[in-house]
């Protein structure tokens, strides 16, 4: 089971959810939790942001299929129905969505899983959906997901509480910076496998996830004998 802050491949993160993650955006998948992928690398396909100091992500919906002689999906309006009406991911985010909003239904709960370079990505936490919009974008109209990282997960019995030491997403920028410095590999022992973003002083402890000074690549293996010592 990965944690808020660990370091995947892509093919570790297919075999964690029991599928091929070919899309970014899975609705229910075997587990139950619907999956997310996101990021917001320059030059990302969509316009994903993260506010509140790493608690809440802005996540925009997706484009139509690519189609022989078909319109350009990036001038293309992003839909809820495919041709034959069933929902699209987007509808069935959307859907889920206005179903919380209403109180029909508890937030649909999401994992999280961001790019950080190819074929390297994080796991960025367990989210609960909280609403879910439409906006114009560059003259189209497209889908915006709001969604607040899980900290009180009194609500359901199936997920195991969130390290109190990880509960904000890492910036982008600062896991890049401290990829580079750290170059790949945990500090303590050089390993390049079961690698995580560990907080030097723990966030329980008034550490920041928001300057490199205060992250560090761990293994599994150091990251479990740390735990939430200050050394």
């Amino acid at each position: 089971m990965v944690n808020q802050g660990d370091v995947i491949s892509y093919l570790d993160m297919c075999r964690e959810e029991g599928v091929n993650l070919q899309r970014g955006m899975n609705f229910r998948l075997k587990g139950g939790f619907s999956v997310i992928l996101m990021s917001i690398r320059q030059g990302a396909p969509y316009a994903d942001r993260i506010e509140a100091e790493g608690r809440i992500l802005i996540y925009e919906g997706h484009d139509i299929p690519t189609i022989k002689n078909g319109p350009n999906p990036k001038s293309a309006d992003q839909v809820a129905h495919n041709p034959g009406g069933s929902l699209t991911q987007n509808g069935l985010f959307f859907e889920a969505a206005e179903k919380s909003k209403n109180g029909e239904s508890e937030p649909e709960l999401v994992k999280v899983y961001e790019k950080i370079r190819a074929g390297i990505w994080v796991y960025n936490g367990l989210f609960k959906l909280i609403d879910s919009w439409q906006e114009i974008s560059n003259a189209r109209n497209v889908f915006k997901f709001k969604l607040e990282l899980v900290d009180d997960v009194s609500f359901t019995t199936d997920v195991v509480s969130p390290d109190i030491d990880h509960n904000r997403i890492i910036p982008t920028a600062v896991k890049l910076e401290v990829w580079k410095r750290d170059k790949g590999k945990c500090v303590q022992c050089g390993s390049q496998n079961n690698l995580h973003f560990d907080h030097i002083i723990p966030y329980a402890r008034d550490g920041s996830s928001l300057v490199s000074e205060n992250i560090q690549i761990l293994c599994a293996r150091h990251n479990l004998t740390k735990r939430d010592r200050i050394e």
